[in-house]
């Protein structure tokens, strides 16, 4: 562990040409550098139009109830 916080950057630039970089700590495996793969493609707004309906009471108060509940 020690290690590879000394090496942290080393770690990373090998993690990134591909290589696995496995830390370990006390000769257990605990955790594995990899990149992040980037996002496939990019967004595109407006795709889920239609599918998602929000009701007509949405922005209504909340029964006494639930904002006792809120409030206490």
């Amino acid at each position: 562990m020690h290690e590879a916080k000394t090496q942290f950057s080393r770690l990373v630039a090998r993690a990134l040409s591909g290589e696995e970089v496995i830390v370990a700590k006390n000769g257990k495996p605990l955790v594995q550098l990899q990149p992040v793969s980037a996002p496939s493609g990019t967004r595109k707004p407006g795709l889920s139009r239609g599918s998602i309906e929000i009701g007509p009471d949405f922005d209504a108060p909340l029964p006494d109830e639930y904002m006792r509940g809120f409030e206490s």
